[in-house]
């Protein structure tokens, strides 16, 4: 069963950093992971994705700023956000699935709790 519990959220003026991690476990082979992001009343958004041999994907929104990464040796994987925006503000959730076509729709059968950012102007 795959696990992935997220750390790393919290309050920062625009303009600031905070850098996101997933710890994960119970998974092997060909996967994707991903971040995904939510606030109340819309639906999750993707925006960044990373397959097991490191191909990434960005949303458009997040190009430049954001970076997703992966620690294999901790099996862990890191988002670092910067020059954040208030528009950045939402709950920021870890997704897993298996196979190396990551899409940045929600359609992962595996999820992390969130872990919340506010991003203050």
């Amino acid at each position: 069963q795959v696990q992935l519990v997220e750390s790393g959220g919290g309050s920062v003026q625009a303009g600031g950093s905070l850098r996101l991690s997933c710890a994960a476990s119970g998974y092997s082979g060909i996967y994707c992971m991903g971040w995904f992001r939510q606030t109340p009343g819309k639906e999750r958004e993707g925006v960044a994705t990373i397959d097991d041999v490191g191909a990434t994907s960005y949303a458009d929104f997040v190009k430049g700023r954001f970076t997703i990464s992966k620690d294999n040796a901790k099996n862990t994987l890191h988002l670092q956000m910067n020059s954040l925006k208030p528009e950045d503000t939402a709950m920021y959730y870890c997704a897993y699935r298996s196979g190396r076509w990551c899409p940045l729709t929600p359609g992962y059968p595996y999820w992390g709790q969130g872990t919340q950012v506010t991003v203050s102007s």
